[in-house]
């Protein structure tokens, strides 16, 4: 499913108007109709509904929805936030019209509203073209209305949420359902927004289906229609044709763990065979081996020497690059652990493997540390996948600044630097050097748990190792990944967390 910017909508919604022909009072009837048909198929017995009208489009589109609830029996109040009076356009239109049915209306004033006359409120303050926190009166009417303990049905965004970002203002109204007009909208998927948000309803409104890739959008909410039409893929049917054999399906390497961490190897590899890989090998220090030895019997094991020291600053560069050479993906970093002079130990498996690279946890912090944008460009793809803190350290800014911004904090850094990128959290975003982002719905708060992103890196490796595109593998890593979250958080449903090895039983 395409989600939009609010640039992207206002587009979309220009050419719609301009272009095709079709009026915008048309559209703007569409849209209040849809506002009003989800009011009313929440609302039950409350039949007395505040509508909050802003000055602009998104206010008419309420009005319009507070003259169908009319027509349907209900009793909205229409509570104007700016002037009525000073309406022009499509907005002064629908205040007539509204007026002439005799629909009671009010324009705010502090403390002048008997909230406890209404059985819920209707949001169409500020909408999609809204930009900073509420303002004036605006922002009144909206501790007001919060303080009312109604429900709250939003008409295309919440009001006092960023469009965006997903950035959530003060005061901002609290939804329990959002009426997404023709398209949801990008800050609408993503935190903290999602939680203001409530149920999100997309309504279409009479634009045409194609406009949104006529007008260049690259963001996606992943999800099983999105994954078959983008990717040819289909998450409900991950069977096997009969005449294959294990070398169909690609050989994993895992180049992770150290003795204190050897755990993060395992279960990385663990989560590459679940996924598909038809062989996993595991690459560690010489010394090692017999440490790990037997802990997941198919997993193969491959000690690289190591002077006898069992940590991965005595493993020679060349000799993991040699070991590389034939094999179909790589996961280098979980728990590999730091050393002098690991930067360069890292640009020459950068520069010199030829196999798709998932570069995770240690391998993105030596990355942090090198100006590796001078390195040679990889002729095979390269995956990151960092949590917030990791990305900060690639990027060079707080954590706080990159969740602002998550969406385009990924999609800049996967353009300048030519790699595939998974920014992980709650609704991780996965992008591209062409700068295609996807916004991955499944997944849950019980996965906030040590090895999650060990199993993560493993999934799209193996998908890699099975020759996926680099872009699907790594959405559609991330989709199952949740998945298989959210069938282990059901599955322990009195735990207040899953273990990594639950999520990798549950591939």
């Amino acid at each position: 499913m395409y989600i939009l910017t609010s640039s992207e909508m206002r587009a979309v919604d220009a050419y719609t108007i301009d272009e095709i022909g079709i009026p915008g009072l048309v559209l703007m009837e569409n849209a209040g109709r849809a506002a009003a048909e989800e009011t009313a198929a929440f609302a039950g017995n409350r039949k007395r509904w505040a509508v909050l009208a802003g000055k602009g489009n998104n206010g008419a589109d309420g009005v319009v929805a507070a003259r169908h609830l009319f027509e349907w029996g209900y009793a909205p109040f229409i509570i104007y936030a700016s002037d009525p009076a000073t309406f022009h356009g499509k907005a002064a239109k629908q205040r007539d019209i509204a007026e002439k049915m005799g629909i009671s209306s009010m324009f705010f004033e502090r403390g002048k509203v008997d909230w406890s006359q209404f059985d819920g409120i209707l949001d169409a303050l500020l909408g999609t073209g809204s930009k900073g926190a509420p303002r004036g009166r605006y922002t009144e009417i909206i501790k007001e209305a919060g303080r009312s303990g109604h429900p709250v049905i939003a008409l295309d965004m919440p009001s006092g949420i960023d469009a965006d970002t997903g950035y959530v203002h003060e005061p901002c109204i609290h939804a329990v359902k959002t009426v997404a007009l023709a398209y949801s909208k990008c800050g609408l998927e993503q935190y903290p927004a999602l939680e203001k948000a409530g149920e999100i309803v997309v309504r279409a409104i009479g634009i045409p289906p194609g406009l949104e890739k006529a007008h260049g959008v690259r963001t996606y909410l992943t999800g099983d229609k999105m994954l078959k039409r983008r990717f040819k893929l289909d998450p409900s049917d991950r069977s096997r044709k009969a005449d294959t054999n294990k070398g169909t399906y690609g050989h994993t390497v895992v180049a992770a763990g150290t003795r204190n961490m050897a755990g993060a190897g395992v279960m990385a590899s663990k989560a590459a065979l679940r996924t598909g890989s038809g062989l996993v090998t595991w690459a560690v220090p010489d010394r090692l081996i017999d440490t790990i030895a037997g802990r997941q019997p198919e997993i193969m094991l491959h000690g690289l020497m190591d002077e006898g020291k069992g940590d991965w600053g005595s493993v020679s560069p060349g000799a993991v690059t040699d070991f590389l050479e034939g094999k179909t993906a790589a996961v280098l970093g979980p728990g590999m652990g730091r050393w002098l002079q690991d930067g360069e130990w890292m640009r020459h498996l950068w520069e010199k493997t030829t196999c798709p690279l998932v570069l995770d946890a240690d391998a993105l912090n030596i990355l942090s540390e090198c100006r590796w944008q001078e390195w040679e460009t990889r002729s095979a793809p390269v995956i990151l996948t960092p949590h917030p803190g990791e990305m900060a350290r690639l990027c060079g800014i707080s954590v706080e600044d990159v969740q602002k911004n998550r969406l385009q904090t990924a999609r800049d850094f996967a353009e300048e630097r030519g790699v595939y990128l998974v920014l992980k959290g709650a609704r991780t975003i996965t992008a591209s050097p062409e700068g295609m982002v996807s916004i991955n719905p499944t997944g849950n708060p019980k996965m906030a748990t040590g090895g999650a992103g060990d199993v993560l890196s493993g999934v799209v490796g193996a998908l890699l190792a099975q020759g996926m595109d680099p872009e699907a593998a790594a959405v559609y890593g991330v989709y199952l990944h949740g998945q298989a979250g959210d069938r282990a958080a059901a599955a322990r449903e009195l735990s207040a967390a899953v273990t990594a090895g639950d999520i990798i039983e549950e591939l």
